[in-house]
């Protein structure tokens, strides 16, 4: 019996609220408006981690190692729309704070750290994509560089 009473102290010491209430790896919504964008996801050590067209639903892990959340940069590009990114890093998830109660010290300094599952991230991105604009400059024929005399065609 106190074998019994023994692990099941053991194991309650080494589980953790986050790790078992929430997760480490999100499935995170990406979309655009317009649709069809080129997306490429790149973590914080500058990894490209996904690349695709929106919409589209990518995993992402929440943690980047011991007591350090994840960021990730996404870049939005399609053609006659300016190039959009956006920040994407993970929060404190409210489950850590029950290892207070359930969890323990183990569970609050070891296990949800190591896990990620501390972390969590946003489950839906969303980036509306602005037109690009064409911009014309006018200049006077005397401030026309050199190299470019030789590719100018007269129209009138």
């Amino acid at each position: 019996m106190k074998l019994v009473v023994l692990a099941i102290v053991m194991i309650a010491g080494l589980t953790s609220c986050a790790s078992i209430a929430s997760d480490d790896n999100y499935p995170v919504v990406i979309s655009s408006e317009p649709n069809c964008a080129k997306i490429t996801i790149v973590d914080a050590n500058n990894k490209t981690v996904y690349k695709g067209i929106t919409p589209a639903v990518v995993n992402l892990d929440a943690g980047n190692g011991f007591f350090k959340k994840a960021s990730y940069t996404i870049t939005f590009e399609k053609e006659g729309y300016d190039e959009s990114v956006y920040n994407l890093t993970s929060s404190l998830d409210g489950w850590y704070w029950g290892n207070i109660l359930l969890g323990g010290f183990l569970g609050m300094v070891i296990v949800d750290p190591l896990t990620g599952a501390m972390w969590k991230l946003d489950s839906n991105v969303a980036i509306e994509l602005t037109q690009s604009t064409a911009s014309i400059n006018i200049m006077s024929f005397d401030d026309i560089p050199d190299q470019w005399l030789g590719h100018l065609t007269r129209l009138c």
